[in-house]
């Protein structure tokens, strides 16, 4: 049968039984609460009654999380057992193996089953994602749901005491239906909304400090579309990021590559009304905090965030900004040692993990080499939209997600960093492959960031020394916007390469076919490096008296300076950190003569490190 009608779940423990976990949102149990959710009692009744249990409901709304939070609570001597069917091939369950028979001491072919599925002691089996298991892991499911046997094993004698079987069934985001009637004929199935889990409660432990009540007000009083895009797991990523001081946008996730919008449905059925930045603002203003359009050094902050935070994020920014090489230099920073790396066009599902016999007649899943031990450790998924096929793709689901691979935890795991492109690029579609909601949901932080977020000038200059200033002297005044997006800092690297070997600065260009180039003038590039040309900070610190000179006659003639002025001021705005340090004196003696507006102009919007030089300078200058 299929439950859809509201009724109130039935109490099988007394409220006085439940202890009450105080919180900020609920300093006290609240009145009328029963201690369950419509969910969790329908766990309880499913293992008292031996029976299937089939749980449909929307993606975020903390399914698989109420089986876990209730199972430890109030069965804790029971374990779960988590098997994510859209990950599963077929010989992940069950397969024929030989192995010797005890009582012969013969070789005999013997149907070895899934090591979890023998926990030794009473479990619970959940199959999580049911309806996205290929064809023949929904032959193998069809036998558990409907005599919890597996193969020639009873897994009721291993200790199972319930089987549930969870998913979204909308076929938006699974390829089936389960319609044959001789399974369904063995199920009790409920379906479940974002009301009937205890996701007000779970949400108010993860925040404790925090009185989420009037947020939970805001998300009610939506319309039902913008609430169900506005899941319990994506409030969770938009709360997480509020606690950092981040935009609350980074919280709703990257779809396709678009930025997941809340917007009301028209009357015509298209998006009507876009009430992002509306919804977001109000859940800041409830929570007492800001929620800034941008912030400087993201990338960065996003890093050591989920590095401190144990976030899974996604950093999806166009091709040659710098995204793997920081997230490599930064995570050695911050643990001492590289990340684990896995690029998906070429990562095949057995590169993570492959059933293995063992000696005690069941199959373990044998873990990549990398994820051994219990250091600490970072993931890094590079090209995450490129997946080499969709059976790699859908095992990052449960790492993502569980912070586990085919159940097994991964030990010391600290991080996980997705990297991708952007579906499109200068005018031109790349070949990216596009996500679902359960997988674009899962990242706490999904950030679209642009290049200049991605701090890789520094690494240019600290490699490459004064050709990479030259080039990027040359990027930052020769260029217009349209220039400088064709001339990524991985172009750079290979025009200060090609320089160095005496080749045509053009082959390192962007080549786009029928012997054309990326549209970019490189004339004032060559006369640069050729020494033909100077207007960048170094060289104007090398003729420091004579630019002095300069600046005193322009702010004679004018307080707002003159064309002498901008240039200074173009060059120092401009400037690079390690560039600024080198040349601190000259930079002192210069600022001390532009306009007061464009000195407090290098304060705003400066990471941390550039704010800390620029307050040090002016403390120091005379007054």
């Amino acid at each position: 049968m299929t439950d859809t009608a509201p009724a109130a779940a039935p109490d099988t423990a007394p409220a006085a039984e439940r202890a009450w976990r105080a919180t900020a949102s609920y300093p006290q149990q609240p009145t009328g609460h029963r201690g369950l959710s419509r969910l969790e009692a329908f766990i309880d009744a499913m293992i008292d009654l031996g029976q299937t249990g089939q749980v449909f409901g929307e993606h975020g709304i903390g399914k698989t999380a109420t089986f876990r939070a209730h199972l430890a609570a109030h069965h804790p001597d029971t374990a779960l057992v988590v098997v994510p069917a859209a990950n599963l091939t077929p010989d992940d369950l069950l397969a024929n193996a030989p192995v010797r028979d005890p009582r012969t001491g013969e070789l005999v072919l013997r149907q070895l089953l899934m090591s979890q599925l023998m926990p030794g002691q009473p479990f619970v089996l959940l199959i999580d994602d049911s309806l996205q298991a290929g064809e023949t892991i929904q032959a193998q499911l069809m036998q558990v749901a409907c005599n919890w046997t597996l193969g020639e094993h009873d897994l009721r004698a291993l200790g199972c005491v319930g089987v549930f079987l969870t998913d979204n069934e909308s076929l938006a985001e699974t390829s089936a239906r389960r319609s044959d009637l001789a399974v369904l004929d063995r199920m009790v199935t409920l379906r479940v909304t974002a009301e009937d889990t205890s996701w007000p409660f779970a949400l108010a432990a993860r925040f404790p400090e925090w009185d989420l009540k009037p947020v939970f007000r805001i998300r009610a009083s939506l319309d039902p579309a913008i609430r169900e895009l506005l899941s319990p797991r994506t409030l969770e990523h938009v709360l997480a990021n509020a606690r950092e001081g981040f935009p609350l946008v980074w919280g709703l996730p990257l779809l396709g590559g678009e930025r997941l919008r809340l917007t009301e449905p028209g009357p015509d059925g298209r998006p009507g009304r876009d009430r992002t930045h509306e919804v977001l603002d109000r859940i800041a203003g409830a929570l007492g905090v800001p929620n800034p359009a941008r912030i400087a050094d993201p990338v960065r902050r996003v890093l050591r965030a989920a590095l401190r935070r144990r976030w899974a994020v996604l950093l999806q920014g166009p091709p040659g900004c710098g995204k793997t090489e920081l997230v490599r230099e930064l995570t050695r920073e911050q643990l001492g040692r590289d990340p684990l790396y896995f690029s998906l066009p070429v990562t095949n599902v057995e590169d993570l993990c492959a059933p293995v016999p063992t000696t005690e007649g069941a199959l373990h899943n044998l873990l990549a080499a990398g994820f051994a031990g219990s250091e600490p450790k970072a993931i890094v998924w590079d090209e995450y939209n490129r997946p080499k096929d969709k059976a790699a793709f859908a095992k990052l689901m449960e790492i993502t997600q569980e912070w586990s691979l085919a159940g097994a935890r991964i030990e010391g795991l600290r991080a996980q960093i997705a990297l991708q492109n952007p579906p499109y690029h200068l005018g031109r579609k790349l070949l990216v492959a596009r996500n679902n909601i359960a997988q674009a949901s899962r990242f706490t932080v999904s950030l679209d960031l642009d290049p200049a977020d991605v701090p890789a000038n520094e690494w240019l200059i600290a490699h490459y020394g004064q050709d990479a200033e030259t080039v990027l002297d040359w990027w930052k005044y020769d260029l217009d916007e349209e220039g400088r997006a064709w001339i990524s800092k991985r172009t750079m690297e290979r025009l200060i390469k090609l320089h160095r070997r005496g080749l045509p600065l053009k082959l390192g260009t962007v080549y786009l076919g029928d012997g054309e180039y990326a549209p970019v003038p490189l004339d004032g590039l060559e006369d640069r490096l050729a020494g033909r040309r100077r207007a960048g900070l170094r060289e104007i610190a090398a003729e420091l008296g004579r630019w002095v000179r300069r600046l005193e006659l322009a702010a004679a003639d004018c307080a707002e300076g003159g064309n002498d002025t901008d240039l200074v001021h173009q060059a120092i705005a401009n400037a690079e950190l390690s560039q600024l340090r080198k040349h601190r004196k000259a930079v002192a003696a210069l600022v001390r003569l532009l306009p007061p507006k464009l000195r407090a102009s290098y304060l705003a919007g400066a990471g941390p490190e550039h704010q800390r030089f620029w307050i040090e300078l002016f403390a120091a200058l005379p007054r």
